[in-house]
């Protein structure tokens, strides 16, 4: 399995979730560029879309070898892999989408226009992006600021302890956010890519499993044919983080899959 991270985590968020999935199946959980340990080119400035990290996913599956894999992420990670899949499908034999960011079919096809793309720039999300603190004293520090606020609230120390250990990195008078600012607030701004085309023909098992509340994923269970809906009960977006267990099984059914 490779498991793509959500916008402005890293890898190493999940690994209490994906940590005892690697005693049945080799598991990778790459840094995006622009986030964690990725060393990979990320300059500011706003992107129409996701396809550069889409073929970044596509350069790492065709290095491995063995069998076909089972793609899974979260959030803006769910579509990365949706779109790398739709690039590789004789290399891919199911996609697992954990409240994937899927836009109303008319909005992301005005998304994909270049003039009406821009409008994405004014999102809520890019906006407070761009004004979020960037350097602490130490990681102790950044977790003392976000432990129990905002989108960090319920996250068990362990996961947040881990966001921190590679969310950040060294600086001359402290640690630093490794993914910029600008970067997060690019990504969540490139909403050029329309995934409905891809969800329509990816010709391999695909599940989408949304939050309960305040989902970024707009479809309904069977409206689009192939396409297995259902819905995490009592869950927000950070679902995969606050019940691990659960989407453990999500992953594990996937990965038992014939």
């Amino acid at each position: 399995m490779v498991f793509v991270h959500a916008n402005g985590f890293n890898a190493r968020t999940y690994r209490t979730l994906l940590g005892p999935l690697a005693r049945k199946a080799r598991i990778l959980a790459p840094d995006l560029r622009g986030h964690g340990r990725s060393t990979l080119p990320a300059p500011p400035g706003w992107r129409r879309s996701w396809r550069d990290l889409r073929d970044d996913i596509v350069c790492l599956i065709d290095t491995l070898e063995g069998p076909p894999i089972v793609l899974a992420g979260h959030s803006m990670g769910a579509v990365v892999a949706l779109l790398a899949a739709g690039e590789r499908p004789d290399r891919v034999r199911g996609v697992v989408m954990l409240d994937p960011v899927i836009l109303p079919r008319p909005t992301a096809l005005a998304m994909s226009l270049p003039l009406l793309g821009r409008v994405a720039r004014r999102y809520s999300l890019a906006t407070n992006a761009l004004r979020r603190r960037d350097r602490f004293e130490s990681r102790a520090a950044a977790m003392d600021a976000y432990r129990g606020r905002g989108a960090f609230s319920g996250w068990p120390e362990a996961v947040l302890c881990d966001y921190a250990a590679d969310g950040f990195r060294d600086a001359e008078d402290g640690v630093e956010l490794a993914c910029a600012p600008g970067w997060e607030a690019s990504n969540y701004a490139a909403q050029g890519c329309d995934p409905w085309p891809v969800l329509r023909s990816v010709g391999r098992p695909a599940s989408i499993h949304k939050a309960e509340h305040n989902s970024t994923c707009s479809i309904a269970p069977g409206q689009i044919a192939g396409v297995e809906v259902s819905t995490v009960a009592g869950g927000n977006h950070f679902f995969p983080l606050l019940k691990p267990a659960q989407t453990r099984a999500t992953l594990k059914t996937a990965l038992d899959a014939a």
